[in-house]
């Protein structure tokens, strides 16, 4: 039989899209986008934790946004380590877990330095996890997972073998993937944890993302069937 969903997801993950056009409709930088939307993620955090979900992935960097220019790209990184640092304030107080996924290599050794320092002080909090895909690339993931079985010379190889190689493999998959800003595609995003995920896709640009569109997307998801391939 279908499962209803009478339940929350326990994992939402989201594709944050459209802080550069939320800049550009009002002539501003997209520096500004930027900032506007760091703030839709406290926001995003706060209505999830208060709603009842367990894990919440945030789509921060991808593995292609470095091709962006390279002072878009120094602006994202400086307001990363200053989300960071508001994040080691606030998390303990708000009992957050933050996870970080993705490719160190390329970071700045200043923006390692604080993911790891964050990770390590929440490593114990029980309350919401929020794991950050930063340097994120899906097909690299699972490339890396491929190579370690390699150099564990496993003779065959099941699922359960990729994904226990996986960044964060004790996160159980997402049940809903939200994307903002009308796009509707993954963008390399939870290729293989997606693969029994219901999509929301909204054309609210993210820095206008609140607990209101949260609360859509998961009405949204509750009134949809899952049949995990059955009928």
């Amino acid at each position: 039989m279908p499962e209803t969903n009478n339940s929350l997801p326990m994992h939402i993950a989201v594709i944050m899209d459209g802080n550069g056009r939320w800049a550009a409709a009002r002539s501003l930088p997209r520096s500004a986008g930027h900032r506007e939307g760091a703030k839709a993620v406290r926001r995003t955090l706060e209505a999830a934790r208060d709603m009842g979900i367990k894990y919440l992935t945030l789509y921060a960097f991808s593995t292609e946004n470095w091709t962006r220019p390279q002072e878009e790209i120094h602006t994202l990184m400086q307001l990363l380590e200053r989300t960071l640092d508001e994040y080691q304030k606030s998390a303990q107080k708000e009992d957050y877990r933050i996870l970080i996924s993705g490719e160190r290599s390329r970071l700045p050794a200043g923006t390692l330095a604080k993911m790891d320092a964050l990770v390590r002080s929440t490593a114990q909090n029980k309350g919401l996890t929020v794991n950050l895909a930063l340097n994120y690339g899906a097909r690299q993931e699972i490339t890396r997972a491929v190579n370690q079985i390699l150099k564990e010379g496993l003779a065959e190889v099941t699922p359960q073998d990729i994904a226990r190689r996986l960044y964060q493999p004790e996160i159980p998959d997402p049940e809903l993937i939200i994307r903002t800003s009308g796009e509707e595609r993954l963008s390399n995003f939870l290729l293989w944890q997606a693969a029994y995920s219901e999509f929301y896709f909204t054309p609210v640009l993210w820095p206008d993302f609140n607990k209101e569109e949260l609360q859509k997307a998961v009405d949204a998801y509750r009134a949809r069937k899952r049949r995990f391939g059955g009928i």
